[in-house]
């Protein structure tokens, strides 16, 4: 179950459906294991005049294999919790466990092996080498975690529709191919969390539609998967949807009867 802080502002917990409605003041608990839990974070910046409250209190919980869908303006602090599940940061104070790691108090190379081993990013833009083939590309992460054989870097890729693409450099494919290219160099190493940062951003509609297939599809695997978006759209296709506002969780909405990529319009 979701608690609420002393900081946080929570609204109902509501169900997207054909309608909407408003369900009890307190946030149920997804029906699966918790795969990351968030009590009483916070993220500061600066000091002084130059503080900035990025994350105020925020509770929050997802179950294992759910895609929750992250929404909020810029600055809301969707990207900042996002860094913190994924270890890349540390919270000011409070609580983050994710797969089965409490990340509080982690050191560096503790953080560091958390994020090789756990979890699989995808960014909104690519970072891949450009020197590298897509197939070289996949198994460059995968060998940090000691599963950079060939047939499984290959499978990753045709797991995502590349199959026939391996042998290509950056250059030589599509925003949409290079995306799915950093999907699969994700997913390659069989991460437990798959943490996407505005994976649609810079693409057109019916690339990114391509992308949110790719990922519901991976996330029908078992996969838990969280998208930090500012693009409401994407909501449709989510479990949960967690709305973000000032630093705070200000709602969190289940979809009845979540959409597929080829429905997503913007």
């Amino acid at each position: 179950m979701t608690r609420h802080g002393p900081e946080q502002t929570h609204g109902p917990e509501q169900t997207v459906g054909s309608e909407q409605t408003t369900g009890s003041e307190q946030t149920a608990a997804p029906a699966r294991a918790a795969a990351v839990e968030l009590r009483g974070v916070t993220k500061t910046y600066g000091a002084g005049h130059a503080e900035v409250r990025a994350l105020r209190g925020v509770d929050l919980e997802i179950g294992s294999g759910e895609f929750v869908v992250l929404l909020g303006p810029s600055g809301s602090g969707k990207t900042t919790l996002l860094n913190l599940v994924g270890g890349i940061e540390s919270p000011t104070s409070g609580q983050v466990v994710a797969a089965g790691h409490d990340l509080s108090g982690l050191g560096e190379d503790a953080r560091t092996a958390y994020r090789r081993d756990t979890v699989g990013f995808v960014f909104q833009f690519f970072n891949l080498v450009p020197s590298l083939t897509a197939l070289e590309n996949v198994r460059l992460v995968a060998e940090l975690t000691g599963r950079g054989d060939r047939e499984r870097s290959a499978a990753a890729l045709a797991a995502v529709g590349l199959d026939g693409r391996g042998g290509h450099f950056p250059a030589q494919l599509s925003g949409g191919e290079q995306q799915r290219v950093a999907i699969a160099r994700a997913v390659a190493k069989d991460p437990a969390l798959l943490l996407c940062d505005e994976p649609t951003g810079a693409l057109d509609l019916e690339t990114g539609r391509g992308v949110l297939r790719v990922l519901q599809d991976l996330n029908r695997e078992g996969r838990t998967v969280l998208v930090v978006t500012h693009n409401a759209a994407i909501a449709a296709l989510a479990h949960r949807v967690v709305r973000m506002r000032s630093g705070r969780v200000v709602e969190v909405a289940t979809t009845a009867a979540p959409g597929t990529a080829d429905e997503v319009a913007w």
